[in-house]
Parts: structure tokens; C-alpha cells; sequence
């Protein structure tokens, strides 16, 4: 199983790109393991029937996934593939994603559109797409009839461009503005396109008005996509925007413990712990990291324990443990200016103590990969639009005041180091 996954993760692309030179109706290709079949005993007579028999078999797998996309073609008029693995059984639920996932899944299993639209957003790496290929997923198993398109940003513009180049703009219109659920995946690409900005607007208004399902993610909150439209922000969060935050350890260690049963080695728990506290910025390289814990173990036979963990990981943790948090960051800006620590939450806004708080936030957002309702929350609960404005404050100031813009390169430097 485990050399099944490697395969798909690293070359099931180039050879779906081989196949496809041959028969361009393949659009996805499954790989399967089953036990060795014995091979006959005169290879050289053989050779040419054991060929043609794979050849065949080979050919009826495809033919058979043919005739399975063509179906889901009903189902989905138009996209990317969606990754089969990337469904609700299969995502793990903790307190950093729960509501985001609650979400999801209601909006998957209403019949009628329950808020329109539905923006997901968090930092990369923490399941924003999984669960919108779940909510796809679903919806097909559920509603068969429903036309659903699934694309990212950039696949989005690159529509709009082409309708534009081969003045085909009433095609794209038809196409975009039939289907019953738009899902579009990092929304934030279009920022600062402001002709494809346009479109989106316009075909946003037209599915909203006809009672169709849109679905957005992008790596911030509507109100905090730099260079999207004033307009566009307003319409994007006018249904429901859910927040996916960093993992906690609890989540992460059980969504290592959830990947476990899929490879054929023995991982002790106590290999599993130790992961899940040091390997913290995304759940895509914290499974990363057990692919290479347990390949190291295939590969070369060693036993895996945490002392192999660490050697394999080297890099990872030492990336870990140059991770800055909050509270440090707090602390040597307080340092830094002499004022109490306290004074990073309270609620004085006196010059001596505002602009130290305003350098931690600034920090905060550039330092670590915490949101910015987390960075406010640190701060003695502010606001987002807070931090934001801390943020932009500080940024240009440093422009025209050198003694600020040293203050902030001494304080990365000392907690970078």
C-alpha cells in the first residue's frame, strides 16, 4: 500500500500524461497492488502472449475508467478532477476546523442553498480544499442531476482569457452561469485582476440571483484580500465565512494516528507524539513527514523509533525549532522599548505603549503563521481589522522613519535567529 501511495504522489502524472498521448478520453488512471502471478516456465516462447494478455487487461481497466469519467462528466460539467481521497469520512475534525467542517457539511447535504456564498479560509496546508472536494463528493452521491464545477483562481481566468482571445465571451457566460455549484479555490490569485475581478462579480451576482450554490477559498478573510474590489469583498462575505486555524497538537496526532492503518509497518504511538508536537506549520507537512519516516524504514529496515524519527526529520525540526511565537515575540518587544509585557493586551492607548503594540502585531503577521483573529485574540482580544491596521501602520511608517524600520530589522533578526 505504502509503494502504491508513492507512486501516485510522485509519477501518477507523468504517466496519466503517457496514456493520454495514446487515448485522449483518459482522464484519470487508478493503480491497484495484487499479489504476483506466477510466470511461465519458457519466458521466451511466452513473451509475446503474457504482453498482449497485460495489453488487454490494461486496456479493459482503462476503458472501463473511461466509461466511469464520461458519467461523472454528467455530474460535472466542467473543472479539475477531484481527488478521491478528499472526502468528509476521511478529514479529521478538531476545534481548529470544526465549524469550517460543520459548515461544509451542511451546505453539502441541504437540499436548498443554506448561505450562499460559502468562503472558507486559513493559511496553506490545513484542509480548505479537502473539504471542498468533500462538499462536491457529496453533493454528486446525493444529487446526481446537479452540474458542479470545481476549478482554482488561476483555472477561472485562464476560461475568462481564452473566451476573451478567441471572442467566445457568450460561451463562457453559458458555461459559467448554468452550473448549480461554482466552487473556486484560492480566490486571493485574482487580486489585482481587475478584469477578470469583473467577471467574477457578474457571474457571482447571476448564480446568487438564480439560487445557485457558490463556494470560495482563499488564504485570508474577505475583508483582508489586498487588491480585491471594494464590491467583491462586500459580496463574498455576505453568506458564511469560516475560519480554519492552526492545528493543535491534538489535531495533529489524530490525523497521524487516522494515516496509520494504510501502511504496512509498525509505527509505534509514542514516534506518532513526537511528530505531532514538532512538525506544527501544516497538516501537508506533517504527512509528509510520516511518508518519510515510514519510507526510511521500507527502504533501508530500520525500526522505527523516535531516535530514527529524528534523524530522517533533521531538517524539518530544525525549521521547528526556529518557530517564533507570539508570546516571544511579545516578550522581547516589551524588552525592546521597556514596557511591562501586560501593557501588549491592555486596553492604554498612549503613544509610549500603542506603538510597541503595533510592532508585536506587525511582527505577529510576519513572523509566524498564526490568523489575524488569533493575533487579536493574543493582544487582549482585539478586533482583526486591529491587527490589519497595526500592520499597515507600521509598514508605512518604516518607510520614511529609519530609526523603525532598525527597531523592526534588530527585533526579526533576534527572533529569527
Amino acid at each position: 500500500m505504502f509503494l502504491r501511495d508513492w507512486v501516485i504522489n510522485n509519477y501518477l502524472g507523468s504517466i496519466l500524461s503517457l496514456c493520454q498521448k495514446e487515448c485522449k478520453d483518459i482522464k484519470s488512471i487508478e493503480i491497484f497492488v495484487s499479489s504476483a502471478r506466477s510466470e511461465p516456465e519458457n519466458k521466451s516462447e511466452n513473451r509475446d502472449v503474457s504482453f498482449a494478455s497485460k495489453t488487454s487487461e490494461i486496456s479493459e481497466i482503462l476503458d472501463t475508467q473511461v466509461e466511469l469519467e464520461k458519467k461523472n462528466d454528467e455530474q460535472i460539467t466542467f473543472g479539475v478532477p477531484l481527488d478521491p481521497k478528499f472526502t468528509f469520512e476521511n478529514f479529521v475534525v478538531g476545534k481548529p476546523n470544526e465549524f469550517a467542517y460543520a459548515a461544509a457539511l451542511r451546505i453539502a447535504e441541504s437540499e436548498e442553498v443554506a448561505f450562499n456564498p460559502l468562503f472558507l479560509y486559513g493559511s496553506v496546508g490545513l484542509g480548505k480544499t479537502h473539504l471542498m472536494h468533500a462538499i462536491a463528493w457529496n453533493i454528486k452521491m446525493r444529487s446526481r442531476n446537479r452540474n458542479i464545477a470545481y476549478m482554482s483562481a488561476e483555472k477561472f481566468m485562464y476560461h475568462f482569457i481564452k473566451s476573451v482571445r478567441f471572442k467566445d465571451t457568450m460561451a463562457f457566460k453559458d458555461q459559467f452561469r448554468t452550473v448549480d455549484v461554482l466552487m473556486i479555490d484560492d480566490i486571493q490569485f485574482i487580486c489585482g485582476k481587475n478584469s477578470t475581478q469583473e467577471e467574477f462579480f457578474h457571474t457571482f451576482n447571476d448564480l446568487v440571483d438564480n439560487n445557485r450554490q457558490v463556494i470560495v477559498s482563499a488564504d485570508k478573510s474577505p475583508s483582508d484580500l489586498d487588491g480585491m474590489e471594494d464590491r467583491l469583498k462586500s459580496r463574498l462575505g455576505w453568506g458564511l465565512v469560516a475560519d480554519i486555524h492552526p492545528t493543535t497538537y491534538e489535531l495533529r496526532l489524530g490525523i497521524l494516528q487516522s494515516k496509520v492503518s494504510k501502511y504496512s509497518v509498525e509505527i509505534p504511538n509514542k514516534v506518532l507524539e513526537f511528530i505531532a508536537h514538532k512538525v506544527t506549520t501544516n497538516i501537508r507537512e506533517l504527512e509528509g513527514a510520516l511518508n518519510r519516516v515510514v519510507a526510511n524504514a521500507i527502504f533501508v529496515g530500520r525500526e522505527i523509533t523516535i531516535e530514527s524519527a529524528r534523524d530522517v526529520l533533521s531538517d524539518l525540526l530544525r525549521t521547528s525549532d526556529r518557530k517564533v511565537t507570539i508570546e516571544e515575540i511579545q516578550r522581547k518587544v516589551s524588552e525592546h522599548y521597556s514596557v511591562k509585557l501586560s501593557d501588549m493586551s491592555s486596553n492604554r492607548r498612549i503613544r509610549l505603549i500603542s506603538r510597541p503594540r503595533q510592532v508585536a502585531m506587525y511582527l505577529a503577521k510576519k513572523l509566524t503563521t498564526m490568523s489575524l483573529p488569533e493575533i487579536g485574540k493574543s493582544f487582549g482580544g482585539r478586533d482583526h481589522t486591529t491587527v490589519l491596521h497595526a500592520f499597515k501602520k507600521i509598514e508605512q511608517s518604516m518607510k520614511n522613519d529609519g530609526s523603525l524600520s532598525e527597531d523592526i530589522r534588530l527585533l526579526s533578526n533576534i527572533l529569527t535567529k
